[in-house]
């Protein structure tokens, strides 16, 4: 995948994750800049997506540990957890508001 392909489509995720933090009914705050994509909720607990250019990555901090996800058969997959990015954000997302969250079906 060339540069300038891996941004738009980090850019687009990035978008698809807020749109989808927006359906969810809690106080989180997004703040996106310098590639990350960082995410707070009620508790104080956050969550972070960075973007790896140089591997071609997207990196996810969890309080429940951290994730490296690739871009594979067109969609982003962990192989640490064998998720893919919209079941491991699902996760970390319950894990961390402590109510069941299923927001990123579509990214």
């Amino acid at each position: 995948m060339q540069e300038r392909e891996y941004d738009d489509r980090v850019d687009s995720l990035f978008n698809a994750i807020e749109d989808g933090i927006d359906e969810i009914e809690a106080d989180i705050d997004v703040d996106s800049s310098m590639g990350l994509l960082t995410i707070e909720f009620p508790n104080g607990s956050s969550v972070i997506l960075s973007r790896q250019v140089a591997n071609h990555e997207v990196w996810v901090a969890a309080k429940s540990g951290g994730y490296h996800l690739a871009f594979i058969e067109d969609q982003w997959f962990c192989g640490t957890s064998d998720e893919t990015l919209s079941t491991l954000l699902d996760r970390v997302f319950t894990e961390q508001l402590c109510k069941v969250v299923s927001a990123f079906n579509s990214i």
